[in-house]
């Protein structure tokens, strides 16, 4: 896969407004104004009419735009099958806040609700539900190898009779080769990660055994919690020549703090993840949150529907998405040409969505 295959938003400073505008092809419902927005239609309003009433529970092991972005897909794809929170469906979220421990309460909470379905942000949530339930349906979502996580085997089938869900397992090599068009000469890349999340070491490993094909070497640092991440990031100063993290909830929640240290090192920032950038990355290539979410409603949809996990083939959505501040780059010390990165650039004028 080259970068030139996939699909480009691109991410420009305003120059009137003085904030950073998002541009792109793929925009959810809170990306247009209130006057664009799509009026409920009598086929939606009959659809939830015609649905009983279900309770579906959903857990993150923490908040950040991204997941905060792929539960409001959840919820507004629900709406449009004939589920709507507050009228059929009752929804009930709750946050880890980053700590297994409570993740672990959430799962023995959400077993004793007994709720129609769980859906699992997540690889940490999704494990601890696996853990505590092998009845009640659960979908798991962001979640970057199932098979790793001991979610699904290796032949896409769910290890448990009542797991089924939508991953993300992102191809390494376009991520890669981003790195070499931001910064041509980067030869050491330094990975922050959370040794507690599975999916992140998994990363890890993948990319120690990719990146010398490119000349280039891993050097990894551990980042227990949220709050060691900016200690983590300033350890490597003088020690990489590029940032990356990939679908690391440790890491996101903090890109705040390892953005602030990148832009002192004047170390470019790679994520995989469009919030990433708003938050101050030079760029990211990774799915839409928020159709990553309406494509994990299907799949809820239909479990309330009647068909068990087990019917329900395991998915995983790749579709790529290039995300890119020209802004951030240049507060991390990188001047981005453009013109290298593909031709496949849709260019719109879309306004940052504000998270409800």
């Amino acid at each position: 896969m080259t970068l030139a295959r996939n699909k480009f938003a691109l991410v420009m400073p305003a120059m009137l407004l003085g904030v950073a505008t998002m541009v792109g092809c793929n925009q959810s419902a809170q990306d247009k104004p209130a006057a664009e927005q799509p009026a409920p239609s009598t086929e939606s309003a009959d659809k939830v009419a015609e649905k009983a009433a279900k309770t579906v529970a959903i857990t993150a092991i923490v908040e950040h735009p991204s997941l905060d972005d792929i539960r409001l897909g959840v919820i507004d794809g629900l709406a449009s099958l004939g589920y709507k929170d507050g009228q059929n469906l009752t929804v009930n979220f709750q946050s880890a806040q980053g700590s297994m421990a409570t993740a672990g309460q959430i799962a023995k909470q959400f077993v004793a609700d007994n709720p129609d379905a769980i859906v699992a942000i997540t690889t940490p949530t999704a494990q601890s539900l696996a853990a505590a339930t092998t009845t009640i349906p659960l979908i798991y979502t962001a979640v970057s190898d199932p098979v790793a996580a001991k979610l699904i085997d290796s032949n896409n089938k769910g290890l448990q009779e009542n797991i089924t869900g939508l991953s993300s397992q992102l191809p390494l090599e376009p991520q890669v080769e981003l790195f070499t068009k931001i910064k041509p000469d980067a030869k050491r890349i330094g990975f922050v990660y959370s040794p507690g999340e599975a999916n992140s070491v998994a990363v890890k490993e993948e990319l120690a055994k990719l990146l010398p094909k490119y000349g280039m070497t891993l050097v990894e640092v551990p980042a227990n919690r949220s709050s060691d991440v900016a200690d983590a990031t300033r350890s490597l100063a003088g020690k990489v020549d590029l940032f990356y993290t990939s679908l690391d909830n440790g890491v996101a929640s903090a890109m705040e703090a390892m953005v602030q240290v990148a832009n002192e090192l004047k170390v470019p920032v790679i994520t995989s993840d469009e919030f990433s950038v708003r938050r101050g990355a030079t760029a990211a290539l990774g799915v839409n949150d928020y159709d990553f979410g309406l494509t994990t409603a299907k799949m809820v949809a239909d479990v309330l529907d009647g068909k068990k996990p087990s019917e329900i083939t395991p998915q995983v959505m790749n579709t790529l998405t290039l995300f890119i501040s020209p802004k951030h780059a240049a507060e991390q010390g990188v001047t981005v040409d453009l013109t290298t990165l593909g031709e496949s650039i849709n260019v719109d004028t879309t306004a940052p969505r504000q998270q409800k």
